[in-house]
């Protein structure tokens, strides 16, 4: 296992707890709507290649909220600010769900710091007659079992102890995520809009049994984004926990190909 370490770091007046692990070029990870605060295995694996840095969004986990969090685009802002302030440069940015989502606006404002970008069953698009899942409307078990594919993973998650701490965080967290895509729900028209603006090498993974944001979201950015490669695995929502292996061999080969 690769040695990983908690900081906490103030940027524009926000307090934010950042997991950091490995050495290398930086690859910066963007959590989805359940948050962050865990070494999962997948980054352990990619610590041996690259500094893996994870924050807990403003609003999120162990990071403060703070008044200026009005919507995604803040967060998006918050984060060219975040890698200036930690002097990162040539960032293989890679964003899961809400987090990729934040991911593609960040590189639609600017790719000065970017070396790539990854967005996995991201969040943003909308497409008419193509419809997503709604976590707002699912039980807690409902929202889990609907990210696997293979419900090993979802049993093995929903065995998991919750602790007083741990309940307060996902009370946190979906506060959070209602403020920040209650209404539209999970995109805002703006991303289609100016899209194309982002000019880094782009790869794009999806799971195939997605049930939040089917393949065709996937087809979709794919075709938004000039140049950007698409690959699906057979899997749910979370490919980098259901296929882990696969998962870092893709991102990985294309982040060699990218240096």
């Amino acid at each position: 296992m690769a040695s990983s370490r908690f900081e906490t770091h103030t940027i524009a007046g926000c307090g934010v707890r950042v997991l950091r692990g490995g050495r290398g070029t930086p690859l910066l990870f963007l959590h989805g709507a359940a948050g962050g605060g865990m070494w999962l295995p997948f980054m352990d694996k990619l610590a041996e290649r690259f500094e893996v840095i994870v924050p807990d969004h403003p609003g999120y986990g162990q990071s403060d909220r703070p008044e200026w969090l009005d919507e995604l685009s803040d967060l998006a802002y918050f984060y060219l600010d975040f890698m200036k302030a930690l002097d990162l440069d040539r960032v293989h940015l890679v964003g899961h769900s809400l987090g990729g989502w934040l991911a593609a606006e960040i590189a639609i404002r600017s790719t000065a710091r970017l070396a790539s970008l990854t967005l996995v069953s991201a969040a943003g698009l909308h497409i008419n007659g193509v419809s997503k899942g709604d976590l707002f409307l699912w039980s807690p078990e409902e929202r889990v079992r609907n990210l696997f594919v293979d419900q090993s993973f979802a049993d093995a998650r929903l065995a998991q102890p919750m602790t007083d701490e741990a309940i307060d965080i996902a009370l946190k967290n979906e506060l959070a995520t209602a403020d920040l895509a209650w209404n539209p729900r999970f995109f805002h028209p703006q991303v289609r809009k100016w899209i194309h603006r982002i000019d880094v090498p782009t790869q794009i993974i999806w799971g195939d049994g997605d049930k939040i944001f089917p393949p065709r979201y996937a087809e979709e950015y794919n075709r938004l984004i000039r140049g950007s490669k698409l690959s699906v695995l057979s899997c749910g929502h979370i490919p980098q926990v259901e296929k882990a292996g696969a998962f870092v061999d893709l991102l990985t080969r294309f982040v060699e190909d990218v240096r």
